[in-house]
């Protein structure tokens, strides 16, 4: 039964009690601070920390996955080129010819290591949790230039815009007969065959894109207004402040050569 003229219509979203830039901002001291402590337990334990609010917000799933794509082919290229070819190295543990394990290239490369899966993390977390109409919004109401907050929030939804336009792509393949099953060669043959479509159509969709920012006047210079209230507070406009200040005291002090005795890194 169709509902009466009078029924007020439900919000389209509930407003995140934690601003967008409050989480950007956490990630970006996260990032600068494992960069000036450059230990290698601060960066697992920055890693490790993020598995907390991945596993709260419900994300866990879709970050693992993720990160390893990305860490595991770059942890092996470390453990091959400084744990075995490391040239700086004088504690030999073992030899095989022009390879060398050494423990201060193994040092290096767990050094590297943990550092890169602390930065992967850390904006895997933020990039999985932000709502991008919100981080939008809030750029958009502190006056930063709407194409960097168009690139921005494209970057975040350009990885799952490509996975689910890419299954379009395949159930539609497989309804005309092609086979994905077999051995190396012939998935590596029906990932080529998909390629060009994604590719054509990724191309389409931004002229399509383009000429509808262009027709709304999206490089205007006027003020604009948004209708999405994003909530933010004192104690978060805080926490922004000092964690902020908090890495740039840090990178300073790595910069200077002033870093504290006694303090690691």
């Amino acid at each position: 039964m169709p509902a009466p003229l009078n029924t007020p219509a439900a919000p389209a979203t509930t407003p995140s009690a934690l601003n967008p830039l409050t989480a950007l901002a956490a990630a970006v001291a996260a990032a600068a601070i494992t960069t000036a402590v450059s230990h290698w337990a601060v960066s697992l334990a920055v890693a490790l920390g993020c598995a907390v609010p991945a596993v709260r917000a419900g994300v866990a799933r879709r970050m693992a996955p993720a990160a390893a794509v990305i860490l595991v082919p770059f942890w092996l290229s470390l453990l091959v080129m400084h744990g075995l070819f490391f040239p700086e190295g004088k504690t030999v543990l073992a030899e095989w010819g022009a390879a060398r394990v050494t423990a201060e290239g193994l040092g290096f490369a767990l050094d590297m290591g943990t550092r890169t899966a602390a930065y992967v993390t850390v904006f895997l977390l933020f990039s999985f949790t932000v709502r991008v109409a919100d981080l939008v919004a809030v750029m958009s109401a502190r006056r930063v230039p709407p194409q960097l907050g168009f690139v921005l929030a494209s970057t975040l939804t350009l990885a799952p815009a490509i996975t689910g336009r890419l299954g379009r792509i395949r159930q539609a393949q497989e309804s005309r007969g092609l086979v994905l099953g077999g051995g190396p060669l012939s998935r590596l043959a029906a990932a080529r065959l998909q390629m060009l479509p994604l590719v054509l159509s990724l191309v389409q969709d931004a002229g399509e894109r383009a000429q509808a920012l262009d027709s709304r006047g999206f490089s205007g210079t006027r003020a604009r207004t948004s209708y999405r209230e994003v909530p933010d507070t004192a104690a978060q406009r805080g926490f922004r402040a000092v964690v902020l200040l908090l890495a740039l005291i840090l990178v300073a002090l790595r910069i200077s050569g002033h870093w504290p005795v006694g303090v690691p890194g």
